[in-house]
């Protein structure tokens, strides 16, 4: 039977245009509403496989592009990835080897869904607050954050600990998102250290 969503109208025009995967025109659109990234930005993307956002990510700036993923992700050319675990310290230097500091982090990644929401939402939120943790450590004041959830019970805590951090938090439901999901993104700005 495949996959439970099919191939929608966005899949296929993410297939034609030669992107890895739909999520391309999410990063699209929140790049259009909130100019998260500028032309010389470092970038480090966190659950970057398969690669359709390394792929945005690469028009956007000409400075450096660097993919985190436990999935070894496809090559694509001005991109350095990273096959490992983001919680991983020798990830962090590796990173902070090739990139002095990140202008932007984003994080597209989700766990596999059980189809228990509970259970999920608690399993999307640990992994957002890793995501957070991980680029309070490698972003540079003033940098940029964005990153994929799921709204549920235990969002606005994780919104409450991301304005800690940033100047500017908003959220953002992508139309590229498919009919019926949770799925929303954090895009925060302005890191305060």
């Amino acid at each position: 039977m495949g996959s439970q969503w099919g191939y929608d109208k966005t899949y296929i025009r993410a297939k034609q245009e030669g992107y890895r995967s739909r999520a391309a025109y999410k990063l699209l659109e929140i790049q259009k509403k909130f100019a998260i990234i500028r032309p010389d930005d470092n970038i480090v993307d966190l659950g970057a496989a398969p690669g359709s956002w390394l792929q945005v990510e690469r028009t956007l700036t000409d400075a450096r592009v660097v993919g985190i993923d436990l999935n070894p992700i496809a090559g694509l050319e001005g991109v350095e990835t990273i096959e490992g675990d983001l919680n991983d310290p020798e990830v962090l230097e590796q990173v902070k080897s090739l990139i002095d500091v990140a202008s932007v982090v984003l994080c597209d990644a989700a766990p596999k869904l059980s189809g228990h929401k509970s259970y999920d939402q608690a399993r999307i939120i640990e992994l957002n607050e890793q995501a957070l943790s991980f680029a309070c450590k490698v972003l540079k004041l003033g940098g940029n954050f964005a990153v994929k959830s799921f709204q549920g019970t235990d969002f606005p805590e994780l919104y409450a600990m991301t304005k800690k951090h940033f100047y500017s938090v908003k959220t953002c439901i992508t139309r590229s998102t498919r009919k019926g999901s949770t799925e929303l993104y954090i895009v925060a700005k302005n890191f305060n250290g």
